[in-house]
């Protein structure tokens, strides 16, 4: 079983270096805050050694020692604080008088000099020397000069400046005035009370929480240490219902003990009672939030505990899926910080009215709506302050006679919050008034507007991805025509050459053969870009295992109408790869068109079709006008940027590389001012070699 006083004291050891860690780690240097971590630290190490002092065999007057510069340490603290506080225009009274300082420490030091003395045995048995005599005086001497210390910081702090000093005053107050008890009743009695000496320990542990409160409450002393809202409310709720079931198993043993033969019967009603009571009271919201005033009123510097209600904050935004599901959360959010039961969010509309987009606990109708000119939407717009509605009501003034409508008192709204993004009103949130009420201050104001302003940067967030998307919509949709534009304008080109042609061949059979093949290719073309209009023109929805040969061929007719004809200077058979064959023809003729208009009638454009490792290249050079680089890198692959001015789209050379791209090659150029270009079209081939020359012939009778 272990001793009682080593249990003592290692509760207050355990307690002082807790508070000494979080002291160390939010120390920025300052001498209050050193100070306060000294002292702390040997409070901690005197109750450690007295806790220990039986199984390492420490001497008792080293340990009475360390109790006066413990002492001490805590008297440094204060007179630290009397020189740090201000109050108004007078100077700080460590300033006008050196004179308690200077008593306090030379006594301490006058005390330290009994140490060398032997007082062992002081602890049950009194020794009647005069040295043991004066060390107890000087104890006590001691514990009177903490206390004047004490009162000096507290009487001379400004009233409101009380509040952060009053637990700390508490605590060593306390200490101090338990260890004037404690030797005083050893000076009358002849001995120090084993009892009294064996508490201690407990009661030097109970003033951290005191102390580290204090410390959380001044962060001038750079020492910021941080008490969780909710770690203080759940262990006050825990503390209470502790309280409240002992208070109760003690008043139900009282009924059993004098409840005669309904003593039994009358304990386990009053303790069901008693249950029932407890849970109703731990669910209680109005209770909650009446606890939560409390404690943000009597413990806490700010009002709210910021990185947790804007962590959850963000949290309940971010779980927004779509815009209905946002105007959820931004009143959700909002209304709890406040405890509201919920309210109603107004968005504005392209029309310019504010109406419903969410609504909580309450039944709005279809009067509820800000119109563009309402008072209330140009009141908010212009001053973006939180409208107490309560205020309103009393004090219109400071609200410059604001006239808010009806529904907004029928709804039983409490405050009106501005939703502004930059300049503009958003939206408008209404909430309801919380179980327990409770004024407006600044802080609650600054939130407000705060979570208001992030709350708005998610609504214009939205609207802004929901304006994209039809832009891009949009955007398709001109890509798409651009494209069939381009199609077009060839076919339009093929066409007037046989127009022009007609009259001067109109008996030759062979052009009228040609003509006809022609149409019919156009006709093809045309009926293929308008089943494709509803369609995105750069999917292949018709891949099939194509071969290269009579595509080439193909295009070579195709061009040959213009110069310089193509020819084709190699032509590796047996390639065969997946694709669309009319786009694939599409492209590689946009390739050859391009090559013919930049190439003299003189010149050449030469195709050619090689196999390399697991892709086919389709080269088509010419001997034209060629490109610089900065035109290549910069403008080439645009889409509606083009060397023929009017003449050109800028589309084809865009259109092959998507193409390439999306069968898994590329495109690729190389080019030079006034010595020709090349256009190198890569694409995977379809299988193995061998597979493909077995289809060969199918695929070439097929075309």
């Amino acid at each position: 079983m272990p001793d009682f006083g080593a249990v003592s004291y290692g509760f207050g050891a355990i307690l002082f270096f807790l508070l000494s860690v979080l002291l160390a780690t939010a120390w920025r240097g300052r001498l209050v805050g050193g100070l306060l971590l000294g002292a702390c630290l040997l409070s901690g190490t005197w109750c450690l050694l007295i806790a220990c002092r039986t199984v390492w065999g420490i001497p008792l007057n080293l340990l009475l020692l360390l109790e006066v510069v413990r002492a001490g340490a805590w008297m440094a603290v204060f007179a630290a604080l009397l020189g740090y506080i201000r109050w108004g225009d007078h100077a700080p009274i460590a300033e006008r008088s050196k004179l308690v300082p200077t008593l306090t420490f030379a006594f301490c030091g006058l005390l330290l000099l009994f140490g060398v003395l032997d007082v062992s045995g002081l602890i049950g048995d009194y020794d009647s020397s005069q040295t043991s005599k004066l060390w107890i005086v000087g104890h006590i001497v001691l514990s009177v000069f903490g206390l004047l210390w004490v009162e000096q910081l507290y009487r001379n702090t400004a009233r409101e400046q009380r509040w952060g000093l009053k637990f700390l005053c508490i605590g060593v107050g306390g200490l101090f005035a338990y260890d004037f008890f404690l030797y005083a009743n050893a000076l009358l009695v002849a001995r120090i009370d084993s009892s009294l000496w064996t508490a201690r320990g407990f009661i030097n542990g109970l003033i951290v929480p005191l102390v580290g409160i204090s410390a959380s409450r001044n962060p001038g002393w750079s020492v910021d240490i941080f008490i969780s809202r909710q770690v203080v409310f759940h262990s006050a709720t825990a503390l209470g219902a502790g309280v409240y079931l002992l208070v109760m198993a003690a008043a139900g043993y009282y009924i059993r003990a004098h409840g005669g033969t309904w003593g039994t019967a009358a304990q386990a009603i009053f303790f069901f009672g008693a249950v029932v009571l407890l849970f109703a009271l731990l669910f209680s919201g109005q209770l909650r939030a009446r606890l939560k005033v409390f404690f943000s009123k009597h413990f806490f510097r700010n009002r709210h505990e910021y990185r947790e209600e804007w962590l959850k904050f963000t949290r309940t935004l971010s779980r927004s899926d779509d815009n209905e599901a946002l105007m959820t959360n931004i009143l959700q959010g909002i209304a709890s910080i406040f405890d509201s039961p919920g309210g109603i969010v107004f968005v504005r509309q392209a029309s310019g009215f504010h109406s419903i987009g969410a609504a909580a606990n309450v039944t709005p109708s279809d009067d509820y709506v800000l119109p563009p000119g309402a008072p209330l939407v140009k009141f908010l717009e212009a001053r973006e302050w939180i409208v107490d509605v309560d205020e309103l009501e009393l004090l219109p003034a400071r609200y410059e006679n604001l006239v808010i409508p009806d529904w907004v008192n029928d709804a039983k709204g409490w405050l009106l919050v501005p939703l502004m993004n930059r300049d503009s009103l958003l939206g408008v949130v209404l909430l309801l008034a919380p179980p327990v009420k409770r004024p407006l201050n600044w802080e609650d104001r600054d939130l407000l507007k705060t979570v208001g302003r992030q709350a708005a940067s998610y609504l214009a967030f939205v609207r802004a991805s929901n304006e994209l998307t039809d832009s891009r919509q949009f955007e398709a949709f001109n890509r798409l025509s651009a494209f069939v534009v381009h199609d077009l304008k060839n076919l339009v080109a093929q066409l007037s050459l046989v127009s022009a042609n007609a009259k001067r061949h109109q008996d030759n059979p062979e052009f009228v053969r040609d003509a006809m093949s022609t149409v019919e290719n156009a006709t093809n073309k045309m009926s293929r870009m308008l089943a494709q209009l509803r369609k995105d023109r750069l999917a292949d929805t018709t891949t099939q295992l194509v071969s290269l040969s009579p595509i080439i061929n193909k295009v070579v007719r195709l061009r040959e109408h213009a110069e310089p004809v193509p020819t084709i200077d190699f032509l590796q058979p047996g390639t065969v790869i997946r694709a669309d064959p009319e786009r694939l023809t599409s492209v590689i003729e946009h390739v050859v068109q391009n090559a013919q208009d930049a190439t003299q009638p003189d010149g050449y454009v030469k195709i050619r079709v090689m196999q390399k490792d697991e892709s086919v290249h389709i080269e088509v050079e010419d001997n034209g006008s060629g490109m610089d680089g900065r035109f290549i890198s910069e403008r080439l692959f645009k889409p509606f940027e083009t060397t023929k001015g009017n003449a050109g789209m800028g589309i084809g050379v865009y259109e092959t590389r998507e193409f390439a791209r999306s069968r898994g090659g590329d495109l690729q150029v190389q080019s030079k001012v006034g010595a020709g270009t090349t256009f190198t079209l890569s694409l995977p081939l379809e299988g193995e070699r061998s597979s493909a020359n077995s289809l060969l012939s199918t695929f070439e009778a097929n075309q």
